[in-house]
């Protein structure tokens, strides 16, 4: 059996598991860039790349620790109470932790013998190995009267999300895009552990996006963004981040 080697590697607006969007397009504004390595990194071998609006990567799942995959997991979109077969889900628990998304293309970057590709709407932790890239091919991949079981529609949204004066000026001082409307899109999909969500008592959460903490408290639907501290003034703080079981 032939052994596979990563072609490139993600670096991703996430630095950790907690927060990042369980499927991908759900967060239109989480941007990553796809880093080819050598052998890979030739120019030739993403000629006509540009071409196309999507890509599909096919990653392996590298912050899972290695066979710890179950028969049976349990959903987040079924609340965490249901067990369903691990081939039925789109859990990162598998016996061999290899994932596909479907991503946006937003450019081709050839600079200085680096070759990156510029991507969005990723769900992709910061460091993901990619083991292939396939072109997204409409009239093929898309299949009009596809069914989709247990998440035959996209999760709802209903979240209000507000921003403090201090998170807000940070916000609109972040050079790279709309920091905002990542960070609004990211809590709107309630990135909390299934099993809190019935909670409606306030709790403070936090996660690692870019090079900073985010820290916001939840009460009812309104999920409001404390504060954003840089990384290198983390450590005066408590961490209250939390983990992700599934996607």
């Amino acid at each position: 059996m032939p052994r596979f080697e990563p072609i490139g590697v993600i670096h991703s607006c996430f630095r950790e598991k907690f927060g990042i969007p369980r499927q991908p397009g759900l967060v239109s504004e989480a941007r990553a860039t796809l880093e080819l390595l050598p052998p890979y990194n030739s120019p030739e071998a993403v000629r006509g790349l540009e071409g196309f609006s999507h890509l599909w990567l096919i990653f392996v799942f590298h912050g899972i620790p290695v066979g710890q995959w179950q028969p049976m997991v349990r959903p987040p979109r079924l609340g965490g109470n249901q067990r369903l077969g691990v081939f039925a889900t789109r859990s990162p628990f598998r016996p061999n932790p290899i994932g596909l998304s479907v991503v946006q293309l937003e450019r081709v970057e050839i600079h200085q013998g680096r070759v990156m590709l510029h991507l969005a709407g990723v769900d992709l932790l910061d460091g993901t190995p990619v083991l292939d890239i396939k072109p997204y091919v409409p009239y093929a991949d898309r299949i009009p009267d596809a069914t989709g079981g247990f998440a035959a529609e996209a999760p709802e949204t209903a979240f209000v999300v507000e921003f403090s004066p201090s998170a807000t000026a940070f916000c609109a001082a972040w050079p790279e895009g709309d920091l905002r409307a990542l960070i609004t899109q990211i809590l709107r999909q309630d990135p909390r552990p299934a099993y809190e969500r019935e909670n409606t008592a306030p709790r403070r959460y936090g996660m690692k996006l870019y090079d900073f903490d985010l820290r916001w408290e939840m009460r009812g639907n309104t999920a409001t963004v404390i504060d954003i501290i840089p990384n290198e003034r983390k450590n005066q703080c408590a961490d209250q981040s939390g983990d992700r079981s599934d996607r």
